[in-house]
């Protein structure tokens, strides 16, 4: 059976499942944070970057297990990890509690997805830090978009001492953030985007959490016994977006992070394109147009922090995925040309034709 074909029969709720991992931020915060008195706002320099990195390496170093819960819009969904350091590096397992049966099972940067019902594993490599880290890259720009303000008051999650901050954004590219980190290892514990009327967009958070010896490396065994179950590593190549003749609007602050071609069935690949800005990621999906799709249009979506915004480019369809405000999509995908390099122009494919 053929990557796409399971991927096919996977249906919708996979989907969902791995853009609310993918793009999930968030966390409940008490009426006692709301209620409690801010330190000023931090000055521009390198505190940005230090909490995120205590953050970040807490996340990686620290072995740790427990549920987390996401709120995304009006959906909810839980899942549990377990996160172990030894002599090979980080290995993680993570496992949703709701809709169909998955299980993610990392070693460093080698990703697996395990689908029970079909007896399947698709391996990819891939990085894909997720709750409770943070960044994209090394964030070291971060501190010129966003401002820290620190609270007082100390917080509790999941019966965890943690304390406040908050990421303010300088423009309105993106949201801001509030943060709930553990007041002795530095772990997220909760984490909050913000609107910018400073309301809860998605939030995420442990409901229980377990930190150093009580975590045992038997708590990464799976669920199921996969001895002989199928393995598929779907083909990625790189894909040079500027040379095949697009021109993207890259928001300010925003870096490619990686520019690649999958497969979308066995005769159709679209290139991805993601971009960052340390925290924020938007990605730009490119797949050909085809004359047998009549129920495709142009258009939006909103779900939370997550917006979604369609065009048709030539012969083209874009599609562009981010948990940032629908504006900065909304600009950066119309103002995208395409320029079809010399002697590959075919019909359809004029400089900057949308419908």
């Amino acid at each position: 059976m053929s990557v796409m074909a399971v991927r096919a029969r996977q249906g919708a709720s996979f989907k969902r499942a791995l853009a609310a991992l993918w793009m999930g931020l968030a966390a409940c915060a008490g009426q006692a944070w709301a209620q409690a008195p801010a330190a000023d706002v931090s000055e521009q320099g390198r505190a940005v970057v230090e909490l995120l990195t205590r953050i970040q390496d807490a996340a990686r170093e620290l072995d740790y297990a427990g549920v987390f819960a996401h709120q995304q819009g009006s959906a909810l969904m839980s899942s549990r990890i377990v996160h172990v350091v030894d002599g090979t590096g980080e290995r993680e397992r993570l496992e949703l509690l709701d809709g169909e049966p998955r299980e993610f099972l990392r070693h460093n940067e080698t990703v697996q997805c395990l689908i029970p019902e079909q007896k399947i594993i698709i391996r990819e490599r891939s990085r894909g830090d997720r709750f409770p880290a943070i960044m994209l890259g090394d964030g070291q720009d971060l501190d010129q978009y966003y401002r820290v303000r620190s609270h007082e008051a100390v917080g509790r999650v999941a019966g965890h001492e943690c304390h406040v901050h908050e990421l303010i954004p300088v423009d309105s590219l993106r949201y801001g953030y509030r943060l709930c980190t553990d007041a002795k290892t530095h772990l997220l514990l909760k984490l909050q985007v913000l609107s910018p009327e400073h309301g809860v967009l998605d939030q995420i958070a442990f409901t229980s959490l377990q930190l150093g010896k009580d975590v045992t490396p038997d708590q990464l065994e799976p669920s199921w016994d996969t001895a002989g179950w199928q393995v598929l590593e779907p083909r990625k190549t790189h894909a040079d977006f500027a040379r095949k003749g697009w021109r993207i609007s890259i928001p300010a602050g925003f870096r490619t992070i990686t520019q690649l071609s999958r497969p979308m069935s066995e005769s159709r690949r679209v290139e991805q394109l993601v971009l960052s800005d340390g925290l924020a990621a938007i990605s730009v999906f490119i797949e050909p147009f085809g004359d047998g799709e009549p129920g495709r249009s142009a258009g939006s979506v909103s779900k939370g922090s997550l917006n979604i915004q369609k065009l048709r480019i030539g012969d083209f369809w874009m599609t562009a995925v981010g948990d940032v405000p629908a504006a900065a999509l909304q600009d950066l995908i119309e103002r995208t040309q395409f320029v079809p390099p010399a002697g590959n122009q075919t019909p359809g494919e004029r400089t900057g034709s949308t419908e």
